[in-house]
């Protein structure tokens, strides 16, 4: 209070002075309700304009042009509008004279006038200010470090001493509104408060430091911006929007700190314009944060503005957000407009457009033509980045245009020879081994493999994968591979093995590893991978543990020291871990079939840590958390009662609307397996089964593929039990399991035979069709005593890569037919083809055994 009466006491002081001293060029440029009237002040007021008159004009301009939306501002005219320069030459003559609020405030506003970073007069300032950085309020700091960002110098040893000066002063950001006075146009006052919060100057000088923060302050930012964000006002969704931005660029998905800004956000949903929406979206993109609240509002608030977005700028921020999310008759109703928009799209434009049609794997031939005629005249206009996107845009959208994309390939050669950095040389050539009828000269070799020393483990891998693409383009490949290519895999084989065993840091290279994948690192790398990572097994903790789960599971690798790991600190640190944590660190136990030593514990730790925020799961993501435990063979009965009621799954329907294709079937794919594992081994539950019509679609679609092994095994099964007509092919049971044999036998042992004769059928194209029908249901009843036996041929997928395990998938099939009645013969594939089965009297005897052992005991 007393601070509020100080404040107010000065400014009843300072208004009373003004009324004294009027200032008639300040009393002229009051009254000015455009640019051009502050111009006429400024021409006739030149040779006594001081360094406040100077500075109020300059704010004026501003602020008449923030009053305006973007594509609408006139910045170019005020630039080459002769008193401008007037206002230029005389700000850097007054530099000296100026405050150092003024002075971050003329940056500021030249930078967003445009005048050019290496212009005489930014450059000054920027010095002037540099000079008195350590006095600068925080205020005055947080837009100044904004105006070091415009400039492109996140990382220099000026924005170095911003981030030393936030680091030491961080606790002095505290909930207090910090005042400053300052000149505003208005019709009867003199002066303005202008409050800027905490939080505002928070998130500006954590957006501008977070390229040099140490971890360290990044985690005392973040614990900050909690503190700031609990008080701030709701409607201010700028503030949590670069607090977003912030964890992006600092590449870390802080989950409770997200879901904060993120209900500040949908608080504000329906004041956001397609910028801001987009903008978000990208950044949640980016942290891969998946909310399905938000989701369905920014689809609901999107379709609003569609009609409203009618100049380019809104309306391909608008269809690049709107359309992979929207109904195929929204997505039809964007792309018509797109198609009369297109030939008057910049070049920018059409590279965003082109690249969401890739994204929704559209067809629209008229429209793709119109976009690919839009970039093949802009194509000098376009960066090497640019360049590489248009490629893999148009490989996405299968466009067929020989000319353009001989162009594209002229182009990202010349892009070639004068690249100088190593990523940008591994890209180009990963997107030119894409296009078709790229030779590879000796010249982009020879630069890939003198850049080798310089590679991580993930660009060592787009190198490996380029080289394999070359290799099968090679007309020469028929006969041998070359030795050049021979050469380069060489020495990425031995700088990689090197890497990995000079590797010393959990963290870094997880973060190497996280996109890894292919042939090449799954023949070459990986036993070495996992051998560095259990020797950093003491490394694993709660921050990590879900990440190193996520490999293990993706690479199907069973490590049961690292398996040991991931549940002990699970099981010692679950309080600490976020609970959406909990789905990718029950991954790899569930998927590759490992129960740990304490698996117990850690199932009741993850079930106790997740069922509180029940409520707070994403509808996709808790389906497929519980069909994760359900093939772990646990169902926590709250979780299934949650998803199988009404609101659920009508929430979910509501979702599956805005999820990408592959994430919508196979979240529709999880919630049957569920529904079908809670019927089978929860009948208390007492859940019905509902995915019947749905198991009958997938049945139609599925295309059957038969491979020699199982025309082999149907052959010897025949042989076995007495005749093919004992022997049915392709059986859909109750719930619909898919089994590739079945055979009856009698109280006696004895093969039943089927009324009807079931022939394996393969057309020339090898696909199955399995008697009068690809499938057989069973329908019939058994005689007394009698058994079912379901035989299934398990080939690789069914395995772990590096241990002949079964995973968790296959063993969940036993369990469920085998509670159905069937007697369960699983083949694996390394025994089948073993050397031990090299004769037909061999396999028979295998299937022999296997099929009567246990009924016979």
């Amino acid at each position: 209070m007393l601070r509020v009466r100080r404040v107010t006491s000065s400014l009843r002081r300072l208004l009373h002075e003004g009324a004294v001293n009027l200032d008639p060029v300040l009393e002229q440029l009051r009254v000015c309700s455009a640019e051009d009237q502050v111009f006429d002040v400024v021409g006739k007021n030149r040779a006594k304009l001081t360094v406040n008159h100077v500075s109020m004009a300059v704010g004026m301009l501003w602020q008449f042009q923030k009053l305006e939306p973007e594509i609408q501002r006139t910045v170019q005219l005020i630039r080459s509008h002769p008193q401008f320069l007037t206002l230029r030459v005389l700000a850097e003559n007054k530099i000296a004279l100026m405050n150092d609020g003024m002075l971050v405030d003329m940056l500021y506003i030249f930078l967003r006038l445009n005048v050019e970073p290496h212009d005489s007069l930014v450059q000054q300032l920027v010095s002037e200010a540099w000079l008195r950085i350590d006095r600068l309020p925080l205020t005055s700091l947080s837009k100044f470090s904004i105006c070091l960002s415009d400039q492109q110098l996140q990382q220099s040893p000026l924005m170095g001493h911003v981030t030393s000066i936030v680091a030491q002063r961080l606790s002095s950001i505290n909930d207090a509104r910090l005042v400053r006075i300052t000149y505003l146009k208005t019709t009867s006052s003199v002066v303005t408060l202008l409050g800027l919060s905490s939080p505002r100057i928070l998130t500006l000088l954590m957006n501008s430091v977070s390229y040099l923060a140490s971890p360290l302050l990044r985690d005392a930012l973040i614990s900050r911006a909690e503190h700031l964000l609990e008080n701030a006002n709701p409607f201010h969704y700028n503030n949590p929007r670069r607090v977003v931005q912030f964890l992006r660029n600092t590449k870390h998905s802080h989950r409770p700190l997200l879901e904060k800004c993120n209900k500040l956000i949908l608080h504000n949903i329906s004041n956001l314009d397609v910028k801001n929406i987009s903008i978000i979206t990208g950044l949640y993109q980016s942290l891969q944060f998946n909310n399905c609240d938000f989701r369905l509002a920014v689809k609901q608030r999107l379709t609003e503005l569609i009609d409203s977005s009618t100049d380019h700028f809104s309306f391909t921020m608008l269809f690049v957000t709107l359309a992979p999310m929207a109904s195929q008759e929204i997505r039809d109703r964007l792309e018509d407009t797109a198609l009369l928009m297109a030939n008057e799209l910049s070049a920018r434009q059409a590279v965003a457009i082109a690249e969401t049609l890739g994204e929704t794997q559209s067809r629209n031939l008229s429209l793709m033509n119109e976009i690919a005629s839009v970039i093949q005249r802009n194509l000098h206009l376009y960066t090497s980045v640019e360049v590489t996107r248009i490629a893999q845009a148009l490989f996405l959208m299968q466009y067929q245009n020989p000319q353009l994309f001989t162009k594209l390939r002229n182009i990202l050669d010349d892009f070639l020879q004068r690249a100088v950095s190593a990523h940008e040389v591994i890209i180009l050539n990963r997107v030119m081994a894409i296009l078709p009828n790229t030779r590879i000269n000796e010249g982009a070799i020879s630069r890939l493999e003198a850049m080798v020393t310089q590679c991580n483990l993930r660009n060592l891998n787009t190198v490996a994968w380029t080289i394999g693409k070359w290799v099968r383009n090679d007309p020469s490949y028929r006969h041998n591979t070359p030795s050049r290519y021979v050469r380069l895999l060489q020495r990425l084989n031995l700088f990689a093995h090197e890497r990995l065993r000079t590797a010393d840091r959990l963290d870094l290279l997880l973060e190497e590893l996280k996109y890894m994948s292919g042939d090449w690192f799954e023949e070459m790398l990986l036993e070495e991978t996992m051998s560095t990572l259990e020797r950093m097994t003491g490394q694993v903790n709660c921050t990590n543990v879900a990440e190193l789960a996520v490999f293990l599971t993706r690479t199907n690798y069973l490590c049961p020291p690292l398996m040991e790991r991931i549940a002990s600190v699970a099981v010692k640190d679950i309080d600490k871990m976020h609970h959406s944590m909990i789905y990718d660190m029950l991954l790899p136990f569930s998927v590759l079939n490992y129960d740990p030593e304490q698996a117990d514990e850690l199932y009741d730790a993850c079930i106790q840590r997740f069922i509180p925020h029940i409520s707070s799961f994403d509808p996709h993501w808790l389906v497929l958390l519980a069909y994760t435990l359900s093939v772990a063979d646990c169902f926590p009965e709250e979780m299934s009662r949650e998803i199988f009621s009404i609101d659920f799954l009508r929430k979910l329907d509501t979702q599956l609307e805005t999820l990408a294709d592959s994430l919508n079937i196979r979240t529709r794919m999880g919630l049957m397996q569920l529904n079908r594992a809670v019927c089978l081994e929860c009948p208390g539950i007492q859940v019905p089964w509902f995915h019947e019509r749905y198991c009958q679609g997938l049945q139609k679609k599925r295309k059957s593929t038969v491979s020699p092994v199982q025309q082999q095994i149907h052959k010897m099964l025949g042989e076995v039990l007495g005749g093919i007509n004992c022997v049915r092919v392709a059986v859909v049971t109750p719930y619909s399991y898919t089994i590739d044999f079945e055979c009856t036998l009698d109280k006696h042992l004895q093969p039943l035979a089927y009324s009807r004769l079931s022939t394996l059928q393969i057309p020339d194209r090898g696909q199955v069709h399995w008697g009068e029908s690809p499938v057989e249901t069973i329908s019939d009843g058994l005689p007394p005593g009698a058994h079912r036996v379901a035989v299934d041929f398990l080939n690789s997928k069914s395995f772990c890569k590096n241990t002949p395990h079964m995973k968790g998938e296959a063993m969940m099939k036993k369990r469920h037919l085998e509670i159905l009645g069937y007697r369960v013969v699983q083949i694996p594939h390394f025994e089948w083809n073993s050397m031990e089965l090299s004769t037909p009297d061999a396999w028979k005897e295998y299937l022999r055994k296997n099929i009567f052992k246990e009924l016979s005991s």
